[in-house]
């Protein structure tokens, strides 16, 4: 069962009761990410999801970690480029333990600054460790090459020279700014009774005056503009090319996402998808192929990542090329698409039994729709989906040429883009 309260204060409170179950997912949601961000403060809203952890009037960081260990669940935080969450999974019993600790986090970190000063040493070690990895930085590299100056080609991390200068007054401009009530939800999901979690959250958030705020992110964003596609080698000496290739893809909302998600099953979402079969099974060109989709309150993003020998590139993009032109002129048989809706479904109820994995994805339907979805709807709606939708979707989708990304050893010269 599912329920719904918006405190006074204009904090949403959501619960998603779920029989049989011992353990509860709770997560305090702020709809600010790195798209929220500037040239100069870029990677603020990453370093406040570091600095909650770090100590309050009441405890210390050590305490901090101390407690969520003794709650005995998982505890974490991240940042994206729309949202900043800060979470932890436990037994029912410890439910009131933990949203006590939570909102102690949440409503009176100290952002003291030997700790800052510590932190950021730390998360310029993060920053390292992508450069490092370069199937992880050729992602930060592709959306800098998509979305061009606009803030969601921003790396969420934020960039060295910013982060070296952070300091607490900074980050807690952005607090001031951003972590408002209008801003905020509280979600569950698991052993929980709605009324009871209300309750507790209420007593610890006394005191918090409505802002005023929507809650709506997009109100403050700047708006998204498609940029011509650009293409980059970055030459680096790698054992492999890692390229990510792609184009504009859809908001959250769109009413042709269930048929973007089809999309991208049968281009490069499972071991059966066209990409992962040609490009690893039949050709051996590549360990890891696959495509993914990432989608915005007002726009998202299709891509293609395959890390493969320098020989072998220019090979595997001419079947991406084929592949990605295929999906775009033929219909899709019906037995295929079949075979893709199964695939999806088959996650979507997997994902039911993790209660994490619930109470992010109610979350996400309250910031983007402001209501409850079913997993039955979602089902049914993949069901709609029809071989002449994705036929359509993928000639809108790719009647542009790809943005991409390379890095490795190889020169711009090297590379041969063919029919992408």
């Amino acid at each position: 069962m599912y329920r719904k309260t918006v405190l006074d204060s204009g904090i949403r409170i959501t619960s998603e009761r779920v029989p049989h179950c011992r353990t509860v997912a709770v997560g305090i949601w702020v709809d600010v990410g790195s798209r929220d961000e500037h040239d100069l403060n870029n990677g603020c809203c990453h370093f406040i999801e570091h600095m909650l952890f770090k100590g309050t009037g009441k405890r210390s960081p050590q305490q901090i970690a101390i407690e969520f260990d003794m709650l005995g669940g998982a505890s974490n935080a991240f940042t994206s480029r729309e949202n900043t969450c800060y979470y932890a999974t436990v037994l029912d019993n410890h439910l009131e333990a933990l949203v006590d600790l939570l909102a102690d986090m949440f409503l009176n970190s100290l952002f003291d600054r030997e700790e800052l000063l510590r932190e950021r040493q730390v998360i310029l070690q993060e920053i390292s460790m992508v450069e490092d990895q370069p199937d992880d930085l050729i992602h930060d590299l592709f959306f800098a090459q998509l979305w061009g100056r606009h803030p969601l080609g921003k790396p969420v991390l934020g960039t060295r020279e910013v982060v070296a200068s952070m300091d607490p007054k900074k980050l807690l401009d952005h607090v001031n700014t951003y972590y408002l009530p209008g801003n905020v939800l509280i979600s569950a999901a698991g052993s929980v009774d709605h009324d009871r979690f209300v309750e507790l959250w209420e007593r610890r958030l006394r005191g918090i005056r409505r802002d005023g705020g929507t809650g709506n992110g997009l109100v403050r964003r700047p708006p998204v503009e498609l940029d011509q596609p650009v293409r980059r080698v970055y030459a680096k000496p790698l054992e492999q090319v890692h390229a990510v290739l792609g184009t504009y893809g859809l908001p959250q909302n769109d009413e042709d996402r269930f048929v973007l998600l089809l999309l991208n099953v049968l281009l490069g979402g499972n071991m059966s998808s066209r990409l992962f079969q040609e490009i690893r099974e039949n050709r051996g060109l590549a360990y890891s192929i696959y495509s993914y989709v990432d989608s915005f309150v007002d726009s998202g993003m299709l891509g293609i990542y395959l890390g493969v020998d320098a020989e072998t590139l220019n090979e595997s993009l001419e079947v991406v090329a084929e592949q990605v032109g295929r999906l775009a002129e033929e219909a899709v048989p019906e037995q295929e698409l079949a075979n893709a809706r199964e695939f999806a479904r088959g996650g979507l109820y997997i994902s039911a039994e993790n209660m994490e994995s619930r109470m992010t994805r109610n979350a996400r339907n309250e910031f983007c729709f402001d209501r409850y979805f079913s997993y039955e709807e979602t089902a049914a709606a993949l069901d709609r989906v029809t071989a002449e939708d994705v036929h359509l979707l993928a000639k809108r989708l790719f009647l542009r040429p790809l943005t991409a990304a390379v890095v490795g050893p190889m020169e711009p010269h090297e590379v041969r883009w063919g029919g992408l």
